[in-house]
């Protein structure tokens, strides 16, 4: 069986793993933004977290669509 009849990219990845990465690469990113940043107030309260979370939603949908995407395009 070829790698695109089991649903995986080419890093051998399923799309449900490859939007979990994202998920969580955005969420530490934005933590980490929120955390050393500059000039910020080096604080992590409720606004901070919930940003994060949103990020990691928006990583995570446009993982998902750029890996569907590029499935059709294959087609």
């Amino acid at each position: 069986m070829s790698d695109q009849q089991q649903g995986q990219d080419e890093a051998g990845r399923t799309p449900r793993q490859a939007g979990i990465a994202a998920f969580v690469t955005g969420l530490v990113v934005t933590l980490g933004f929120f955390a050393f940043f500059p000039g910020l107030p080096h604080v992590i309260d409720w606004g901070a977290i919930l940003l994060s979370l949103a990020v990691g939603g928006i990583a995570r949908w446009a993982c998902r669509a750029w890996l569907t995407k590029r499935s059709a395009d294959r087609l």
